[in-house]
């Protein structure tokens, strides 16, 4: 199957050729011709799988087909995410493959200047990227209408409700039209995520490329025990011995992301790291510094490394393991993306058994274990509680939501004012 034969507009294949695509992924093939219909969409697939264009494409081409109201632009699309760097990289999507389309789109989230954004929706915006806290502002001050949106697409909406949103997306759909289409994506679907799709979809479409809540197929993983104080060490070997020359690692806090740039950076590694503490600015700047290769490590969190699009990205480590066990999907679905081989590797101390065996269950598999030569644990060392964790306050639970959201407005992605020719067989997410 070729995207010619999905019913795509000649200015939406010129896009999708000139970035050397020619062939879909599975669920751009499934979900571009069902939201092409009009109806609404359940759509459950892992990071990597090319389901940012899965629902960007077919909605530039619903766009693009009737004719824009006269006058100043509406909001006819709105796409809601929960970070920042998952809103730019949608941004750009929506723009490189609506390059000779005559939409306008914007992206808007915390961090940054609101004056400019203000600017933007004032000169007419026909699709509207946005994470849910400054949209909110937008519209308290407003800024913003809703109140001709067509299309709502809600991306990786399992990390929204993980990060406390809900509240903030019920505000947002009660200010929208009821005869709008709507799209829901989701790597995992929990029983949260459920509920939202019973009150949000009207007999959704239901896609679902991988197995519920597995990894994917294509990262090879494996479990690395050893001793909590010789992580580090550890993990400075990993990097030595193998030559890796690109490696994301994930950290619980920003705190212990910090202290381990430090500390790779002692070791003779260039590292950075990427957590909602550090400026939009320098969160970008570290990435880009990633992308082409000035750093070897990007040390993140979880909720600031959510959407990030690295091509090709060889290695992803956990130097901590997640306290939810879904978060650890998403981490190793950074590598292995779009067709691609990855390697992810889990450092895992004697604390960290019973979050090892939530993950397990999750997979329904056993992650192999490889002791490393000079690096075998200590038994003598006994279990500690982990510090700084959510400790199962997680998604959707009462008593966590409110805090997670507080955390992740001040830290993470979407906080308000807080606020990637040769021939390739599919479009990246």
């Amino acid at each position: 199957m070729s995207f010619d034969t999905l019913g795509l507009s000649a200015e939406i294949l010129r896009a999708i050729s000139e970035q050397g695509y020619t062939d879909p992924t599975p669920v751009q093939a499934q979900a571009i011709p069902a939201v092409l219909l009009g109806g609404d969409l359940l759509a459950g697939a892992q990071t990597g799988t090319g389901k940012t264009a899965g629902f960007t494409l077919p909605l530039l081409q619903r766009l693009s087909g009737p004719p824009a109201p006269k006058g100043r632009r509406p909001v006819r699309a709105l796409i809601l995410t929960p970070t920042r760097e998952l809103a730019a990289q949608v941004a750009e999507s929506v723009s490189t493959y609506g390059n000779y389309l005559p939409l306008r789109s914007a992206v808007i989230f915390g961090g940054v200047k609101i004056g400019p954004q203000i600017n933007k929706l004032r000169s007419g915006v026909d699709i509207l990227i946005a994470t849910p806290g400054r949209l909110l502002d937008h519209v308290q001050q407003g800024t913003l209408d809703l109140s001709q949106v067509e299309i709502l697409v809600l991306d990786e909406a399992d990390r929204m409700l993980d990060m406390g949103f809900l509240r903030d997306i019920r505000k947002i759909l009660a200010l929208l039209p009821k005869g709008r289409q709507n799209l829901l994506f989701s790597a995992t679907f929990s029983n949260e995520i459920k509920r939202l799709a019973d009150g949000l979809l009207n007999k959704p479409a239901l896609i679902e490329v991988a197995c519920r809540n597995t990894a994917s197929e294509r990262v090879a993983q494996v479990v690395h025990p050893v001793d909590r104080e010789r992580k580090r060490e550890l993990l400075s070997y990993l990097i030595g011995n193998g030559d890796w020359q690109q490696v994301l690692v994930f950290t619980r806090t920003k705190h212990g992301a910090n202290r381990l740039t430090k500390q790779l950076e002692q070791d003779g590694i260039s590292a950075a790291a990427i957590h909602g503490n550090k400026s939009q600015a320098a969160r970008t700047r570290a990435l880009a510094d990633f992308k082409k290769g000035s750093i070897r490590v990007l040390v993140a969190t979880d909720i600031a490394a959510r959407g990030l699009d690295i091509d090709q990205l060889p290695h992803v480590v956990n130097f901590e393991l997640p306290n939810v066990p879904e978060d650890y999907v998403h981490r190793i679905g950074r590598t292995g993306r779009a067709g691609n081989e990855g390697e992810a590797m889990s450092l895992v101390c004697v604390d960290e058994h019973k979050l090892l065996r939530d993950i397990e269950r999750l997979l329904k598999r056993e992650i192999p274990k490889d002791v490393i030569d000079g690096f075998s644990p200590d038994p003598g060392i006994k279990a500690e509680p982990i510090p700084n964790g959510r400790n199962g306050a997680g998604r959707g639970r009462s008593g966590g939501g409110q805090r997670n959201r507080a955390g992740a407005r001040g830290a993470g992605g979407a906080g308000r004012g807080q606020g990637g020719g040769r021939r390739r067989s599919a479009v990246p997410a």
